[in-house]
């Protein structure tokens, strides 16, 4: 069944590969190249939804004034309040489920390369000999096949070295891909996190935990899976920040030469 998703993904990824395997150097690997390369174009693709996405996210923040009104006005009337909310959201065009089908999809994508990156031999080359020849690098990291943390067994260590110890969990490379991981993740949600409405204190604290606690997920994940799919997810959320401040910008532009 994951071959529906890994083998195009694969083939995506080697297509990509080839492409730029002339720009393969120490630092940046036309391995890490065609990582970047994919993660953009599938980007690209997703644009569409992704663009609804954040546009509805606007619009749900700049419709939060007057749902927190009906909120207050109709708070000890749970049947009248939702008649109003939803007759708000029809009003304005908002939808505050628009991200959910861009979610269904990510995920596979996320699947894929999860597949294609744990086996590249598989499903990308199709070779081991010739997995094993090619330059795997991205800046500090010497091998994007292991996990950001971890230690190669030629005594390179695939990422800064920590004195000689390794710490629990962490390992003995400090795992900046991993870090940077969790941060982005961390941006994007307050992003997505100021957009939304909450009825209550009760939910509130529950999407503020929920901030908090991706990030965590997320940096654990980097830390056990291949250094590869961090980077993909790290491009992937970098690609969603430019889009959604150049979204809210212009659309606060064209809200202040409105006045």
């Amino acid at each position: 069944m994951i071959n529906i998703f890994a083998k195009p993904m694969g083939a995506l990824m080697n297509l990509m590969y080839n492409a730029v395997s002339f720009l393969d150097s120490t630092y940046i690997s036309s391995y890490a190249i065609a990582i970047i390369l994919s993660t953009i174009i599938l980007k690209l693709v997703l644009l569409p939804l992704t663009l609804k996405q954040t546009k509805s996210m606007k619009k749900m923040q700049d419709l939060s004034p007057k749902l927190q009104e009906v909120q207050k006005k109709y708070k000890n009337d749970p049947q009248t309040l939702q008649r109003k909310t939803m007759e708000l959201y029809k009003e304005s065009n908002a939808n505050p489920m628009s991200g959910c089908l861009l979610l269904l999809i990510q995920f596979p994508i996320l699947i894929a390369f999860f597949y294609v990156l744990r086996d590249p031999v598989q499903y990308m080359f199709h070779d081991q000999a010739a997995y094993d020849l090619i330059n795997k690098s991205f800046l500090w990291i010497k091998d994007l096949g292991y996990a950001s943390n971890a230690t190669l067994e030629s005594g390179v260590i695939n990422g800064l070295e920590m004195g000689g110890f390794s710490l629990p969990l962490i390992g003995a490379a400090f795992p900046i891909l991993a870090f940077i991981s969790a941060f982005t993740t961390y941006y994007t949600s307050k992003m997505q996190q100021s957009s939304q409405i909450v009825a209550n204190d009760q939910q509130k604290a529950t999407q503020n935990t929920m901030t908090i606690m991706m990030p965590i997920m997320i940096f654990v994940f980097a830390l056990q899976f291949p250094a590869g799919l961090a980077l993909y997810w790290v491009i992937s959320n970098i690609f969603q920040l430019v889009q959604q401040v150049l979204i809210f910008n212009k659309s606060k532009n064209v809200q202040e030469e409105l006045k």
